[in-house]
């Protein structure tokens, strides 16, 4: 059972850590730098730092709605600046993020 959980969460674990370099690489066609520091990144989040140490089906939440808030919001803001690039790139990240958010969502139905 653990090499299946295991599984389950290296495979998005390792695709988000590759897919990061594609908004840093938009943001700095924009002119700016992106955020590198774990602090930077922090400063940016919507997601709330969890105060305690949840429980599986709590982290499993969490991560959730991480996925379901993070590229939602991002899209929002590049359709209001009507930046076409960055709402494409945001809208294939969404579509990432949905089908992560729906594969743990199936864990939290059992």
């Amino acid at each position: 059972m653990f090499v299946t959980h295991h599984a389950m969460f290296e495979q998005p674990y390792n695709e988000l850590w590759v897919a990061q370099d594609i908004p840093a690489e938009r943001i700095r066609a924009l002119g700016f730098f992106a955020p590198c520091s774990s602090t930077a990144c922090t400063a940016l989040t919507t997601i709330p730092e969890d105060t305690g140490v949840p429980n599986a089906e709590q982290m499993l939440r969490n991560l959730v709605d991480g996925h379901e808030a993070t590229a939602r919001a991002v899209l929002k803001i590049a359709e209001a600046a009507h930046d076409a690039p960055s709402a494409d790139l945001m809208t294939e990240r969404l579509q990432v993020h949905e089908k992560m958010a729906w594969m743990l969502r199936s864990l939290l139905a059992r």
